[in-house]
């Protein structure tokens, strides 16, 4: 049941995933990129697109506001629509994060959460109209979720659009399909600056291949590049 998921991402000549921190370029403008990165996002017609916690706590903007009395909570997930044209999925293992609106831009939210987050965050989730799905291990499986999300809400295609963790940890786990990557002609050039995939000191050298579909030439300087992605 796992989706179909597309790795689509936008990023500059050095891996950089901030076009705020972008150099500038007479081919286009920040806006212009981030612009043609959205509709490309909506052209590849995923039924959902998934995020970090830290990416979609930019979205949300809300606080903690528990209800005053939780009652009993659904484990291991909780479903507030099953009939949503599209999904807003995050990736929140801690349960950090908080929400003023079961949706982002129309898309129904759906918060994929830790083993040990409390009863009462989830009774908050519910009360908001957000639906979460719980790991059954320790450690969040993946590929278990989106077993569930293929299974009860019919996601057979995902667009994965994260920081560079969450990016790869999806690459490592063997679930990335194919990856979709907009280069902006500008540079970061920060120290350390994160790129597009990180995974941990050991990296994904012997864990996958990438094999290139198509390179095309679009608006504002960008470039896409297109991959299939298969096991190492």
């Amino acid at each position: 049941m796992k989706p179909h998921i597309i790795c689509h991402m936008l990023a500059s000549l050095d891996g950089s995933l901030h076009p705020s921190r972008y150099t500038e370029s007479p081919d286009g403008s920040r806006a212009e990129w981030s612009g043609l990165y959205e509709q490309i996002h909506n052209d590849l017609e995923g039924d959902a697109w998934i995020v970090g916690r830290v990416t979609m706590a930019e979205m949300s903007k809300a606080g903690a506001h528990p209800p005053a009395h939780a009652g009993k909570v659904e484990r291991p997930h909780h479903f507030a629509r099953r009939d949503a044209g599209s999904y807003a999925l995050a990736l929140d293992a801690s349960g950090k994060l908080h929400f003023a609106k079961p949706d982002i831009g129309g898309d129904h939210v759906v918060v994929l959460l830790g083993r040990d987050v409390q009863d009462s965050h989830l009774a908050e989730l519910a009360a908001d109209g957000v639906s979460y799905i719980v790991s059954q291990t320790p450690d969040i499986d993946l590929a278990a979720m989106l077993d569930v999300l293929g299974r009860e809400l019919g996601i057979s295609r995902l667009l994965l659009e994260g920081g560079a963790g969450i990016n790869g940890s999806f690459f490592a786990a063997g679930l990335v399909d194919e990856l979709s990557l907009l280069v902006a002609p500008a540079l970061d050039a920060r120290a350390a600056n994160q790129g597009v995939v990180e995974f941990g000191e050991a990296g994904l050298a012997g864990k996958m291949r990438l094999s290139l579909k198509s390179c095309q030439t679009l608006a504002h300087g960008l470039v896409q590049l297109r991959y299939a992605v298969s096991p190492g």
